[in-house]
């Protein structure tokens, strides 16, 4: 080979090797998609669920199913019947979630029918969930009480019934609410909790629920209290502990009638009194950051 055609081939000594390009921190990464909470409380707080999303014309208009987990963690699988899973629960951290998915999500697409994406390492910049998706049309979620979404009946045999059943027997039985966004009921031990996660901005969703605490309001019946808070993907999620034994059915009308009380509370624009400060303060301590 000559000098010219290895000049071409080969990086002359003491070249700088091209820097990877990282992608920019998001703090609220659904923001701007329909059901963002939804997708943040699949991503967080719920189990086993999964919604249907299109994709715009431009990456073919392909209809993808957005599920909170896959097996062994994977970031997405072409089943066999060729739909398209991609989780929301995945190991990819770049800074923004909607950019990690997307990526995933067009990786998937590309894959042949009954093949995992078993790799997905951390993207470049590049198209999130909100520059592929169809953003006109709602979401539906659909609660699972088991991972069966996972394979068709015709990818089972009797060791993956085995593994389907037992990865199944972890999922904390969860319900969501009708009547309200993005409320879920959950039982856990003998015990009942609502996470209800909120669209409005987080700071002013903690003054709303100071100010209704320190009025002795922020129970969403008789029976139940305020507990805490999740901070995740730039929104809250409150957490209130139930009566025991309340189910799911039971909290359509209370929290019908609470939502209108804490939009009032987020909404009001008065300073915070000393003892809603001394509220928000207590709130404060006890929410847990997730991721």
């Amino acid at each position: 080979m000559g000098k010219k055609s290895r000049s071409k081939r080969q990086p002359l000594a003491g070249t700088p090797k091209q820097k990877r390009q990282e992608v920019a921190y998001v703090e609220r990464p659904f923001e701007g998609l329909p059901g963002e909470t939804d997708l943040v409380a699949m991503r967080e707080v719920v189990p086993a669920a999964s919604v249907t999303v299109r994709t715009t014309a431009e990456h073919g208009a392909r209809e993808v199913q957005l599920v909170t987990l896959l097996p062994e963690s994977l970031p997405a699988l072409h089943r066999e019947d060729g739909t398209v899973l991609v989780a929301l629960q995945n190991a990819q951290h770049s800074g923004d979630a909607s950019r990690d998915i997307a990526a995933a999500l067009l990786d998937a697409l590309e894959l042949e029918p009954g093949t995992p994406l078993t790799t997905a390492g951390l993207p470049e910049p590049g198209p999130r969930l909100q520059d592929i998706l169809d953003t006109s049309a709602p979401v539906e979620i659909t609660v699972h009480d088991t991972f069966d979404y996972w394979l068709t009946p015709g990818e089972r045999d009797a060791d993956v019934e085995h593994a389907l059943e037992h990865a199944s027997e972890n999922i904390i039985p969860t319900v969501k609410v009708d009547g309200v966004d993005s409320a879920y009921w959950v039982r856990m031990g003998n015990r009942e909790f609502l996470r209800w996660a909120r669209p409005e901005d987080q700071e002013r969703v903690l003054d709303g629920i100071a100010r209704l605490h320190a009025a002795r309001q922020s129970a969403l019946d008789e029976g139940s209290k305020f507990i805490g808070a999740f901070r995740t993907c730039g929104i809250l999620i409150p957490v209130w502990e139930l009566a025991p034994g309340t189910e799911a059915a039971e909290l359509v009308e209370p929290l019908k009638a609470f939502d209108t009380t804490l939009q009032a509370a987020i909404a009001s624009t008065e300073p915070l009194t000393a003892d809603e400060r001394r509220a928000r303060a207590g709130i404060v301590s006890r929410q847990v950051a997730l991721r």
